[in-house]
Formats: structure tokens, C-alpha cells, sequence
């Protein structure tokens, strides 16, 4: 299936960003099992560490001060009753599915835009007690050092941010570290209270408290107020679950450990809460003993002070250590409270925005909103704040405990927690709807509209209402808003899969298969993915939802009015006016706290304020709806330009395909054509081996007749010719195949380009052309290059310059800078379009030339030269202009060979060496190659020795010493190769190993990477090449004469120009199309001038191609030359 979205690089690269669980700590996502990694009960005391907090004690004694010992300790265990059994089975659940609160909200019943309710109502109890705690620890910090209250109020929220920012790794080491010196200063200030006065007690146990019966007797309205106060901590088990998904899964054999971290680390937080409120109230009847103002009594710092000074007995080492207990308990829960808020934001603005800046930012967000509130001193009406608070978590929390204890054994809600945006309803009536009677009834009897008993019962009250209303409206429902799609089930039996946008594995209960992209996607990009539209689920949306419940409560008339737009309207309206009336009620209670204000003119003020605020809300809700609706017409047409293109895009992609199939079918075509003609080279090579050989011995033999001798010379030229061809084929299959190979050879560079000069001058000559060649004093005598691709590059450019050119000159310069050399090849043709100059350098491309003038040509000769001067490590550049010529430029490293090798003498003929007799071993399959080297280095004195394949030449071996073996690579059974690694293994360590092969292409390169051998020579062999091979192999010193078998030894290099007398006789002859005579007073003159044998040379190739008009023109070019 093709999916409908496709993912730029940025947006990938922020999604992987966004998954760094290092910072994230598995922020909106499933808990993976690979994240679990720590001990049950390390992590237990990780969520324990938040037990520490001070708003414990605070809350006791502002309870046992308010009601009375008996109410506020009723009230403390029945409340601690009810909080420790909700968090059973939350905790039993968020450990087992490895989930925050966020997501088992999510799947108990409140669906993915449900729970976004509850993140905020989350977030506000973080910020809320981090708010209070934060407060606790500026007063004790006032107190130690005198700080601004203000300025405390910053530190302690900034204190925190480096000890939460990398999440649980980072927490629960704080948490160990400073867990036992918690216990002693919590327990050590009671312990001598109890002793030095055991009294007390009876003092406390009496405590009536302002409100409280003077008897000290119960009263069921002041326990209910007391109660209010203390059920707003139901929301801590959502923190303690924020660690508990860490918890490693259920193990067989470790069930007990399991189960002792869950209760305890769990719902178990309220047992030590309990007591720490219990702690609070004791400290604060003792220190209304000791004399302090109720005002100070309820201050957390206040009391430890007076409690240690118990202890010490001096007050000033007493603060001391009371204010440092004091920051150490609140910096234990702060940590906790940032944590939690960071993850509660998180979720919210996930869905809301999807976009997600990462939870350190919303860790930083959440501590300014609560700094924010310390400043505003929201922390004064404590009481009412908690009280009302408790009414909307104990909503929330009431809901989610329906769910998991009623509806799922009941089989009214699946039995796993269904966490992934992809598949659930947006909205789910169950929990929804069962917060929102619960919250409208604990709010609505909390001010007192069913009497005083109920508003102070208002949290059981609200409890009861979501413990009822979650079951019915899953029963009435069927539950069908639970699941909008099932996941696949197979998955469920891999270990990890990846997700097609952020590219990275997770655990398959972490992925959902997504229609928009084609593929797997994990539930974080899948929240913050913006474009999809729920194509997965698009009748679970809320707007489907909100229209089809709203026609099932209006009339049908009505109907035709639910459009989208009104939906959306509705929705953000009422959304916006939910939260002002919240914000403005907090407002009203804090304002009432005190005395001096007047209740009555407060709700007026604040009446009027909330229906200027709802006509202003009004208008930004449509002005919100507007705005959405321009973007949904922008994201539809987008969606629409965006499948044209896609179709366009697909057909692009057939095409191509086709395209590339094709290229692959002439690929392989091409592929089978170079085998072709690597073997073939293979085959050519062998038997021109021999005919080059024979011919080099027989056209230096005197005994054979000067007629015949030049017609072997044609042989050996042609033999020469075909040769070079087959190079020149071979060039172009290794740049198909991007592959060429360079040797190091050690080029004497004067007479090098002596030859080259010498070729050409002749070829311009006979156009009518000036050749002129600009060589500097300073050339190296040696040089390190590839000779055979330094002449081609060369050749190429020199032979184009000439053939392009009708009319002026050909320059052919040299500057050498060491090692740099640059050649310049410039003419005085045509010139070249500047269009044309790119091109010019791709296979077959020739330029665009008039019609009928182009010169014949492959078209391969400049791509060909700019590939080898690359390879060589050098460039070709080059410059033209229209009517006026071009000029390429080459520019090579020829570093200069300090020490060169010794160089067969080109004059004298080489009759044998100086030293004992050496033996060489020749092995070939080719009984030929045997006989020609015989006849090549047996007159020099060699004793030669042959074998026809690897297995009698290591029998052979045995028993001789020879100095050099000459082995061909290629032979039956037991190659080159594998002889020269056996003949090591025998021992024949001492000899020189030189490999021949007729292979161009394969056979150099393993040459290179064999460690057996010692040299390397090419069929067919040039008996120069081969006599300096075995001269550098053996260290031997040639002795010369006059013998001619070995005249081939040698090159003739002179360019001399010819004697008056002889041009005038070969022009006569060139005039009567005498072919064999011109060949046979050329041989003549060839042989009496050995200076002039290369100018010799040159026009014996006009005579021998039939080239009688370039032959004459060479002639008079000599004649213009010597006038």
C-alpha cells in the first residue's frame, strides 16, 4: 500500500531528536522493557524519596489546629484508608502495561483527548505542592541566612532543574544518596521529644482546636472538612507511578520482592504520609506548648527548629540543623514534583500541539508557573485551595479506579491498557463523563449548595458519584469507545520494530500500523504527527463525536446547524469558560481567606468579570474556529495538490523504472561485452607473443635477404599495431568499469618526447602545417610516470590538434616546475564553442562541427586522456576561442628518479653478460613461448630450462637451483599464482620469480596484491623489456658487440634529418609509386645512419600505410627545413 505523507529530513531528524531518551525518559511513550533495568527495589526507593515532603506536616497541623485531634486523626486514617486503596490497582497497572499516568488515564477510560483534561488537572497538582514545598524551603532558607523570602522563592525552584533534567537515572541516585540521612533527622527530634517530655503526648491526644468540641469529642463536619483538605494528596499516586513504570516486569521465584516494591512504593507512600501528618499535628500542639503563634506553629521550619532544639539545647545549632533537614526534604519531593510536571506537560501540549520542544522545557515551564504562584502567595489560603482541589482530582482518580476494578473484571472495558493515539476514540464517555459528574458534584456541594454536611463530605461524596457513574455509562455505552481499531496481533510476537518516520525499534507494544505513511509508526510520532487527519480512525475524531452526541440531545430541526465550524465553536467556548470560571473561583477563595474582604462584594466583582471575560472569550473562540477552518480548506487543497503530484510522482517512478531496468539489461549487455574482450585480448595476446618475437629476431638476421627482412618488418609493425589496439580496447572496458591501473616506470623524458616530436612533426608536415615545440633547459633525465598512458594522453591531444587544424601551426610546449610538469597543446583551428567545452570531454561527444567538416573519429580520445590525467594525479584543462584556435593544458606529477636504473645502450648490440652462467626456468603451457625464448636468450649464453605445467616445474625443481623463474599466470590446472607460493614453500627462497600474462586487466592488479613474486611482464613481450627485466632481476652487467641476433634490443631513437641526395632519390621513387623501392632504400639508409633511423621510421609508416601524399609532404617539409 502507498502511503498518503511522506517524511522530509527535518521533520525526521526532530523526531529522532525527540526520542533522546536520555532527556525525554520515555516522556509520552510506553516504558520500554530494555528501560526497566533497575532492581525492584531500587526503584522502590526512588518513589519513596518523595515521601519526604514537608507539606505533610503542614497540612496535619493546620488540620489538628482547625478541628481537633480527634477529628483531624479520624480524618487522616480514613483518608490515608481511601488513598492507599485507589493506588492499588493504578499501581498494579501502570507497573504491569510500564506506563505514567497520562497513558493509563488514556486507556482507562478517558480516551487520547480525554486524558488531555487530566494531564492539566496533573500539572496543576505539581506545581501546586512544588508551589508549596518550594515555600517550606525559602522559609528555612530565610531563616539560616536571612535571603528574601523573594529571591528564595528562585533558588529553590532553579536548585532543581540540574537534578531533573536527565530524569530517573539522576533522581534515583539522589534519592539513595540522601535516603539514610533523611531517616535519622526525621526520626532522631521525636525520639527525644518522647523521652525528655513523655507528656506530651497526653497534651496532643487533647488538642480540640479552634473549631473543635471543647470535650474534645467527634464531629462529623469537621472530619469532613478535614478530610477535604487531605484528599487533594490522591494525585500523588500519579506521581509515584511516574516511577513505578521503571519497575521490572513480574518474574517467577522474585514475585515477593515485586509485590513488597509495588505496595510500598505505590499505594504504600500514604502509610509514612500518614504519619508524617500525624508527626505534623504532634509538632504543632508542641510548639503552641513551647509558647509560638498558631501562624508559626503550622510552619514546617518552626517546628524542627524547636523539635531538635530538644536534641542540641543550643537554638542556634538547632536552626542550623533544622533549616538543612528542612532543605533536604523539600529538595527530595521538589525533585519528584518537577519530574512529574515536566511528563503532565508533556502529554498536554503533545496533544494539543503536536510538537513536542522536549520535557526539559516543560520542566522549566512548570517551575515558573509555580514560582509564579509562590510570588502571588497563593500558598496563604492552603485549606480552601486543597479543599477545592480535591474535589476535581478525587473526580479524575475515581474514575480510573471504576475502571480498573469494576469495568474490566466486569468485562465492560478491555482487559490491557490501550495507550496509542492511533487507537482510541479521542473522547470516551466512560471517564469523561464519570469526572465530570463526580467534579460537578464534590464542586457544587463544596459551596454549600446541599448543606454544610455535604459540603464537607464533598470528596466522598464525589468519590461515590465516580466509583457509581464509570460503570453505568460503560454498560449504557457497551464500551464501544474504548478501542477505535484493534491492534495487529501478529506484531505482538516480534521483539522490536522500526518506525517508518523516526527510523528507530521499539517493542511492539509501542507501534501501531499507520494507513497515512504505509507503514509501522511508534506512538510518539504518531502524537505529534499533525497531517494524517486520523486516517486510521477518522470516525473516532471528537468533532464526529461532539456532532453525533449533540443530535442525539437537540432537536431534529436543529440538525442542519451542527456544522463543524458550530462543533468547534461549542467546544473551545465552553473549554475556555470551564477554565476562567476555575481560575477566577481559586481567586475568590484566596481573596475570602482574608478577614478584611468581604465575600459578597468579591463574587460580584468577580461575577461581572467572568461575563466580560466570556463575551471576550466568545470572540476568540471564533476567531479560533475561523483560523481552523481556513487551515483545514488550506490542508485540503494541500492534500489535493499534493496526490496530483503523487500521481505524477508514481508515473515518474514507472518510468524510471523502466528506465533503470533498461539501463540494467544494457549494463549486463555491456558487462558480457567487456568479459567478451578481456578474453579475447587474452587469446590475442598468446600468439602475438610469438610473432612479435620472431619477427624482432628475424628482421635483425642477416642471413635473411634485405627484401624479405622489410616485408617481416610490415609483419612485426602490424604485430605492433594490433597490439596497441588491443590496448586501446582495453582502455575503454576499464573506463566503463571505472578501473585503471598505473605502473612506475622510469621514462628517460629527453628521448621520450623526441619520439613524440618526431611522429608528429612529420604528420603536420605533410598538411602543410608549422609544429613547433618549446622544450626547457631544465627537464629531469628521468622521470617516475606511466610511460604507455603518458604517450597516450599526449598522442591523443597532439594527433586532434593536427587533425583539426587545416591552416597556421601546432605548439606543443613544456614547463616543468619539479615535480609539476605542464604540457600545452595549442593550435590555430577552429576553436571550440563555449558550449561545447564540457562536452567535448564525454565518451562520443565530439563537438559541434559543420556538417560534412567534422574529421573522422570514436569520439573517446579526450575522454579517454582526461581520465588517465586524473588518474595520474593531474588534470586537462582547456581554452578556446571561435576562429582563433584552442588550447588544452595538462598538468601532471613527473617527480624526477634521483637513482635510475641502467638502461640497455641503444647503439651497441648486446652479445651476452659478464659473470658465471645463469639458469632460467620457463614455464608455460605454450610450447611456443618455450622455442621463442630459447632463441632469444639462449645465444646470450642462459641455460634455459622448460616445463609445460606447475607439476613438473616443483618436480624439476627438486632437483636444480635455477636463478629465475619466468612463469606464465595463466595455465591447466595449477596457475601461475599458486606455482610461484609453492616454489617459495620448497625453498626456492634465493631465485627471482618474473610472472607473464596476456591479461590486461585482471592479471596486474592481482599481481599487485601477490607477495610470491618478484616482476611482471605483459604478452606480448618486447625483447628490450625483457633483457632490462632480467638485467634488474639478476644484477647482471651486458656485454656488447656487433652481433646482430640481438639487434632488437634496441630502438632507433634518432631523428636526424635525411642527406640531400637521399630525399631526392626517395622523392623519385615517391613519385613513381614505388612502394618496394621506397621500403628497400629506406632499410638502406636506416641502416647506415643509425642517427637517422627514428626520421627513417616515421616515413617508413607513410610508405607502409600507402600514405604517398603524406610521404611527399614529409619530404618537403625536409627540404623547407634544410633551406
Amino acid at each position: 500500500m502507498s502511503g498518503q505523507q511522506r517524511i522530509d529530513r527535518v521533520r525526521r531528524e526532530y523526531n529522532q531528536w525527540v526520542t533522546n531518551q536520555t532527556l525525554e525518559d520515555f516522556a509520552l511513550r510506553f516504558t520500554a522493557k530494555r528501560a526497566r533495568r533497575w532492581s525492584p527495589l531500587r526503584v522502590a526507593n526512588t518513589a519513596l524519596g518523595a515521601i519526604s515532603f514537608l507539606a505533610l506536616e503542614a497540612i496535619g497541623a493546620a488540620t489538628t489546629l482547625s478541628y481537633g485531634f480527634t477529628n483531624a486523626s479520624l480524618a487522616i486514617l480514613a483518608v490515608s484508608t481511601l488513598i492507599f486503596m485507589t493506588g492499588v490497582p493504578i499501581s498494579y497497572y501502570a507497573s504491569r502495561y510500564g506506563v505514567d499516568i497520562d497513558l493509563l488515564t488514556r486507556g482507562a477510560g478517558f480516551g487520547y483527548i480525554g486524558s488531555t483534561i487530566t494531564s492539566l488537572i496533573y500539572a496543576s497538582f505539581t506545581f501546586i505542592f512544588f508551589a508549596i514545598e518550594a515555600v517550606i524551603l525559602a522559609i528555612a532558607i530565610e531563616m539560616m541566612t536571612g535571603l528574601p523570602r523573594a529571591i528564595g522563592y528562585l533558588v529553590s525552584a532553579l536548585v532543581v532543574i540540574p537534578l531533573v533534567t536527565h530524569g530517573i537515572t539522576l533522581i534515583s541516585r539522589f534519592q539513595l544518596w540522601t535516603q539514610p540521612l533523611w531517616i535519622v533527622l526525621q526520626i532522631a527530634p521525636f525520639i527525644a521529644i518522647l523521652h525528655y517530655e513523655p507528656d506530651v503526648l497526653s497534651d496532643w491526644t487533647g488538642f480540640t482546636g479552634r473549631h473543635g468540641d471543647l470535650g474534645g469529642g467527634f464531629s462529623l463536619i469537621l472530619f469532613g472538612a478535614a478530610s477535604s483538605v487531605m484528599f487533594s494528596l490522591v494525585a500523588q499516586i500519579g506521581e509515584q507511578v511516574d516511577f513505578l513504570r521503571f519497575l521490572p516486569r513480574e518474574r517467577s521465584g522474585k514475585r515477593w520482592s515485586w509485590w513488597l516494591a509495588l505496595v510500598s512504593a505505590g499505594p504504600g507512600w500514604i502509610i509514612i504520609g500518614a504519619l508524617k501528618m500525624l508527626a505534623g499535628s504532634f509538632l504543632a500542639v508542641y510548639a503552641l506548648k513551647q509558647g509560638v503563634t498558631e501562624e508559626q506553629a503550622v510552619e514546617p521550619a518552626e517546628m524542627y527548629v524547636m523539635a531538635f532544639e530538644t536534641i542540641f539545647g543550643d537554638p542556634r545549632v538547632a536552626l542550623y540543623v533544622a533549616c538543612a533537614f528542612v532543605i533536604l526534604c523539600q529538595l527530595k519531593i521538589n525533585v519528584t514534583n518537577a519530574y512529574a510536571g515536566s511528563i503532565a506537560w508533556s502529554n498536554f501540549f503533545s496533544r494539543l500541539t503536536h510538537s513536542h520542544p522536549g520535557r526539559v522545557v516543560w520542566l522549566v515551564f512548570n517551575l515558573g508557573v509555580a514560582v509564579l504562584l509562590m510570588e502571588l502567595g497563593v500558598y496563604r489560603a492552603l485549606e480552601n485551595t486543597l479543599a477545592l482541589y480535591s474535589n476535581v482530582a478525587i473526580g479524575w482518580v475515581g474514575a480510573i479506579v471504576a475502571d480498573l476494578i469494576i469495568n474490566k473484571p466486569l468485562k465492560l472495558s478491555p482487559a490491557h491498557i490501550e495507550f496509542k493515539r492511533a487507537h482510541l476514540y479521542d473522547i470516551n464517555p466512560v471517564g469523561v463523563g464519570a469526572m465530570l459528574v463526580a467534579t460537578t458534584v464534590g464542586i457544587s456541594t463544596f459551596f454549600g449548595l446541599a448543606g454544610e454536611l455535604a459540603k464537607a463530605l464533598s470528596p466522598f461524596l464525589a468519590l461515590g458519584a465516580a466509583l457509581v457513574t464509570a460503570p453505568l455509562i460503560a454498560w449504557g455505552t457497551g464500551g464501544k469507545y474504548y478501542l477505535a481499531r484493534t491492534p495487529k496481533k501478529s506484531w505482538q510476537k516480534r521483539d522490536s520494530i522500526k518506525c517508518c518516520i523516526c527510523e528507530h525499534a521499539f517493542e511492539p507494544e509501542d507501534m501501531a500500523s499507520c494507513p497515512a505513511y504505509a507503514g509501522p509508526i511508534c506512538s510518539l510520532c504518531c502524537s505529534l504527527d499533525a497531517r494524517c487527519d486520523d486516517l486510521c480512525k477518522p470516525h473516532a475524531r471528537y468533532p464526529v463525536q461532539m456532532r453525533a452526541a449533540l443530535t442525539r440531545i437537540m432537536p431534529v430541526k436543529l440538525h442542519g446547524w451542527l456544522t463543524a465550524d458550530v462543533t468547534y465553536f461549542l467546544g473551545v467556548f465552553f473549554l475556555a469558560g470551564g477554565v476562567i470560571a476555575l481560575t477566577l473561583t481559586l481567586i475568590y477563595l484566596q481573596s475570602t481567606s482574608d478577614p478584611s474582604v468581604d465575600p459578597a462584594i468579591a463574587a460580584g466583582l468577580l461575577w461581572k468579570a467572568f461575563f466580560v471575560l466570556a463575551i471576550i472569550i466568545g470572540v476568540a473562540a471564533w476567531l479560533f474556529v475561523l483560523v481552523q477552518a481556513s487551515r483545514t480548506a488550506a490542508q485540503e487543497e494541500s492534500r489535493r495538490q499534493t496526490a496530483l503530484l503523487m500521481n505524477e510522482i508514481e508515473a515518474h517512478n514507472r518510468t524510471d523504472a523502466a528506465l533503470q531496468r533498461a539501463k540494467d539489461a544494457a549494463e549486463a549487455a555491456n558487462h558480457a561485452k567487456s568479459r567478451y574482450v578481456v578474453g579475447l585480448s587474452h587469446e590475442l595476446r598468446t600468439p602475438l607473443n610469438a610473432i612479435v618475437g620472431y619477427a624482432q629476431i628475424l628482421e635483425n638476421d642477416t642471413a635473411i635477404a634485405a627484401k624479405q627482412r622489410g616485408q617481416i618488418h610490415v609483419v612485426r609493425r602490424s604485430a605492433d599495431h594490433l597490439s596497441g589496439l588491443i590496448d586501446g580496447i582495453l582502455d575503454i572496458s576499464k573506463i566503463e568499469a571505472g578501473r585503471l591501473d598505473l605502473s612506475r616506470d622510469e621514462i628517460p623524458l629527453v628521448e621520450f618526447l623526441d619520439q613524440i616530436v618526431g611522429m608528429f612533426k612529420l604528420q603536420a608536415a605533410a598538411k602543410g602545417l608549422e609544429f613547433c615545440f618549446d622544450r626547457p633547459a631544465n627537464l629531469p633525465a628521468v622521470v617516475y610516470a606511466d610511460g604507455n598512458r603518458l604517450r597516450q594522453v599526449l598522442i591523443n591531444l597532439l594527433s586532434n590538434a593536427i587533425k583539426f587544424t587545416t591552416e597556421g601551426k601546432v605548439t606543443f610546449a613544456l614547463a616543468y616546475r619539479s615535480p609539476v610538469a605542464d604540457f600545452t597543446i595549442a593550435d590555430t583551428g577552429p576553436g571550440i564553442p563555449a558550449a561545447d567545452l564540457e562536452r567535448i570531454f564525454e565518451p562520443f561527444e565530439r563537438g559541434a562541427g559543420r556538417p560534412g567538416q567534422m574529421p573522422p573519429g570514436t569520439g573517446l580520445g579526450l575522454t579517454i586522456s582526461k581520465l588517465l590525467a586524473g588518474v595520474m594525479g593531474g588534470s586537462i584543462t582547456v581554452t578556446s576561442k571561435l576562429g582563433i584556435g584552442t588550447a588544452f593544458k595538462v598538468k601532471l606529477l613527473l617527480s624526477e628518479v634521483t637513482d635510475p636504473r641502467p638502461i640497455i645502450g641503444s647503439e651497441d648490440h648486446i652479445t651476452g653478460y659478464v659473470g658465471r652462467r645463469r639458469t632460467i626456468f620457463v614455464v608455460d603451457d605454450d610450447p611456443v613461448h618455450h622455442d621463442l625464448m630459447r632463441e632469444i636468450l639462449g645465444p646470450l649464453g642462459f641455460i634455459i630450462l622448460h616445463a609445460t605445467h606447475g607439476e613438473a616445474c616443483i618436480d624439476m625443481a627438486r632437483h636444480v637451483r635455477p636463478d629465475l623463474f619466468l612463469i606464465d599466470v595463466s595455465m591447466a590446472g595449477m596457475d601461475g599464482w599458486a606455482l610461484a607460493q609453492a616454489l617459495r614453500e620448497q625453498g626456492q627462497d634465493q631465485a627471482r620469480i618474473v610472472m607473464f600474462s596476456a591479461s590486461a586487466v585482471e592479471a596486474y592488479r592481482a599481481a599487485m596484491a601477490r607477495p610470491f613474486h618478484d616482476g611482471y611482464l605483459l604478452k606480448p613481450v618486447e625483447i628490450r623489456q625483457l633483457l632490462r627485466e632480467i638485467q634488474i632481476q639478476l644484477g647482471l652487467e651486458w656485454e656488447h658487440g656487433d652481433d646482430p641476433i640481438m639487434a632488437l634490443a634496441q630502438a632507433p631513437t634518432g631523428h636526424a634529418p635525411l642527406q640531400a641526395a637521399d630525399v631526392i632519390d626517395l622523392r623519385r621513387l615517391g613519385e613513381l609509386g614505388h612502394i618496394r623501392g621506397l621500403q628497400s632504400r629506406l632499410e638502406v639508409i636506416g641502416r647506415a645512419n643509425p642517427a637517422q633511423r627514428g626520421t627513417v621510421a616515421d616515413l617508413a609508416r607513410l610508405v607502409d600505410t600507402i600514405d604517398l601524399p603524406g610521404f611527399m609532404a614529409a619530404l618537403n617539409a625536409m627540404d623547407q627545413h634544410d633551406a
